[in-house]
């Protein structure tokens, strides 16, 4: 409705990249794969990226009062690299107080605005184009979420402590226990990551003495592989009168 900002709308569109340089998630292999999968989507310009940005904190001075404050924003990455972020581009959608923070009940608060998502996904919303002088059937999608890691871990359900707690690399880590402490170390578990030839492979100095890495990058289970995993352990209870359950090998085979 806007004359003046819906012409950037449609600016990732008309973006031309320069290779090898990224200056925006448009330039991004995860932007091109979803237009790759999801064409339709992506023939309209004017449907709607968006990415989910959540953290919790204090908002009083004093930490000797308990209470958690989690806002869930949104962003639109429709728009150039330097209006994305600015303060009116970004919508404050929940807001979720309370004396502790959620934990995993967390996707009880976020529900309302899944199905907004999903609404808004699978049959859009008419919307007016002042620019064109007409109306469309807008879309939008998730396309990904902003977290530090325990935020990660309450909003995807992936458990972020112990030694499998990579996300990426799964049961297929190296991290081990510390000796003294019995804390998790990922210490030189990222090597495997580089390029078979890159010098620091052969590094025996500055990563563990005497090691050189020969590892490769641990496979990625796709979508119906992961479901396929997770359906093994059995009915998951959502909700805040869930309980705490146990799944079998939890902490050794998978997290």
């Amino acid at each position: 409705m806007s004359p003046r900002t819906v012409e950037h709308m449609t600016w990732h569109q008309s973006h031309h990249a320069v290779d090898g340089v990224m200056v925006h998630p448009f330039d991004g292999e995860a932007w091109k794969h979803f237009n790759n999968v999801h064409p339709h989507f992506s023939a309209e310009s004017r449907n709607v990226h968006l990415g989910l940005c959540t953290n919790g904190f204090n908002p009083f001075r004093s930490f000797a009062t308990p209470y958690s404050f989690w806002p869930v924003i949104l962003t639109v990455y429709n728009l150039p690299s330097g209006t994305c972020m600015r303060p009116e581009f970004i919508f404050l959608s929940i807001v979720i107080p309370g004396p502790s923070s959620s934990g995993r009940n967390i996707d009880v608060c976020l529900r309302p605005l899944i199905d907004e998502l999903t609404k808004l996904w699978s049959s859009g919303s008419l919307t007016y184009d002042i620019s064109r002088k007409h109306n469309f059937v807008m879309r939008a999608a998730l396309m990904w979420t902003i977290n530090d890691f325990s935020a990660y871990g309450m909003v995807s359900g992936w458990s972020t402590h112990g030694k499998l707690a990579c996300p990426y690399c799964m049961e297929n880590n190296k991290a081990f226990t510390l000796t003294n402490g019995g804390k998790a170390s990922f210490f030189d578990c990222h090597r495997r990551f580089l390029s078979p030839n890159h010098r620091y492979r052969k590094n025996r100095k500055d990563f563990f003495v005497g090691r050189v890495e020969k590892d490769v990058v641990p496979p990625r289970l796709s979508s119906e592989e992961l479901l396929n995993v997770v359906s093994k352990y059995g009915d998951i209870v959502f909700g805040l009168q869930s309980g705490k359950q146990k799944f079998p090998s939890f902490g050794l085979t998978h997290n």
